[in-house]
């Protein structure tokens, strides 16, 4: 069965969105979208996941150094739920502390200047989320 995963890297402002084609496994940055509140936020995830064939949502959490839940915690699982609700789709949480730290290195390792980078941060991270996510699933695999 051909399908994607698409994640989701949630901020106050931006969501950057990645993708993995189920048969390959590979996390791709795909865009960043402008904030417009949850339910209009969903609505354009929605559109998305059903254009990519989406068989589940994964959503970063942007925990504290601690692992607890902060305010943007909060938003990232209000936006989550809405998601869910909107495509029917099973929603996955996924760690999401340190791939932003993760994304901008890349990028920079990559020759992008700041300006290039601040345009196209989110949708890395939202790769490396997935990636993280691949990675744990595959390890908790039978066998």
């Amino acid at each position: 069965m051909a399908g994607s995963y698409v994640a989701l890297d949630v901020g106050t402002r931006t969501i950057g969105v990645a993708v993995a084609d189920v048969a390959v496994g590979m996390a791709l940055p795909d865009r960043v979208l402008a904030r417009k509140g949850v339910a209009r936020d969903a609505a354009v995830v929605a559109e998305l996941c059903r254009a990519r064939r989406a068989l589940a949502v994964v959503i970063g959490l942007p925990l504290d150094l601690e692992g607890g839940e902060t305010r943007s915690t909060r938003l990232a699982r209000q936006v989550g739920e809405a998601v869910g609700a909107a495509t029917g789709l099973p929603v996955h949480w996924q760690d999401e502390r340190y791939s932003t730290l993760e994304a901008e290195a890349r990028l920079q390792s990559a020759g992008l200047d700041g300006r290039v980078r601040r345009g196209v941060i989110d949708a890395h991270a939202a790769a490396v989320i997935l990636e993280d996510w691949l990675r744990t699933r595959a390890s908790s695999a039978p066998g």
